[in-house]
């Protein structure tokens, strides 16, 4: 006889840990999270957050296929907290830039979650969340399909982009970071004029901008490039169905209240 299926609710650990929580893959999740921030992506492990638990490292096997299958969950969580901070209003250009920030900012309130996971294609709920959110509001805005996707492309690439290089940064320690800053002021803006006259030029401008992100600065030429396309493109007719689904889209986006965080911590390029 085959084996018999066992439902995946009948496989979860109901006895409380050692700390006194019942697990669930949400308190693995943000376990990892914290084991992360303090021993960096090298540290996560099976043995160490089973001991951050309370419960036995195998329990985690209960819950998630391995740690890779747990690493794509935290992605995933980094993704749907910038969802959650974010509404759409119904302007498209706007409603991108809000969503880019809050996905930079998600990622760099955890930033060795962030390197461990910005590059990884998660597959899960709320991370398709986010990208239907961010395509049903290009397509809704007009965008032809093949735009719309070489829109989202870059919108969601850079997004990941910045934040993994700016997390990277502020993984550092608080010594090698600020040594970094600090090269713009000590090195950079003593070169001299006779061999490196561009830099020698603005370095008092490159001091000042060079140790803080240049997300917002790429956001919003990707963006106003893409409403200068939108002038220049064939209207996309939108089908019925597709007009009530951009009615449900903040709803179903997130919150009704709206971040505008700041994109971040200063970082040294």
């Amino acid at each position: 006889m085959p084996k018999q299926v066992v439902p995946e609710e009948a496989r979860r650990r109901r006895r409380p840990t050692r700390q006194g929580s019942v697990l669930s893959e949400t308190l693995i999740v943000h376990t990892a999270l914290r084991v992360l921030r303090e021993h960096g992506g090298t540290g996560l492990t099976a043995r160490r957050l089973g001991t951050a638990l309370g419960a036995d490292p195998s329990t985690l096997y209960r819950y998630f296929a391995g740690m890779d299958d747990l690493t794509r969950a935290i992605g995933e969580e980094l993704m749907g907290r910038a969802l959650d901070n974010w509404t759409a209003t119904g302007h498209w250009q706007a409603d991108l830039r809000a969503l880019g920030l809050a996905i930079h900012s998600s990622y760099l309130a955890h930033p060795q979650a962030a390197v461990l996971t910005a590059s990884r294609v998660t597959g899960r709920p709320r991370e398709i969340a986010v990208d239907e959110a961010i395509l049903g509001i290009l397509r809704g805005a007009g965008f032809p399909d093949a735009t719309a996707v070489r829109v989202y492309h870059a919108f969601i690439d850079s997004s990941l982009a910045f934040a993994a290089l700016d997390a990277g940064s502020l993984a550092l320690t608080d010594e090698a970071r600020e040594r970094d800053e600090e090269m713009w002021s000590s090195t950079y803006a003593r070169l001299p004029a006779d061999t490196h006259p561009h830099i020698a030029t603005t370095a008092r401008l490159l001091a000042g901008r060079m140790t803080h992100s240049a997300y917002p600065v790429v956001l919003d030429t990707l963006l106003n490039d893409a409403a200068a396309q939108l002038t220049t493109a064939e209207p996309r007719p939108v089908p019925r169905n597709e007009h009530h689904a951009q009615e449900a889209l903040p709803d179903a986006a997130g919150p009704p209240s709206v971040s505008r965080r700041a994109p971040g911590p200063a970082r040294p390029r």
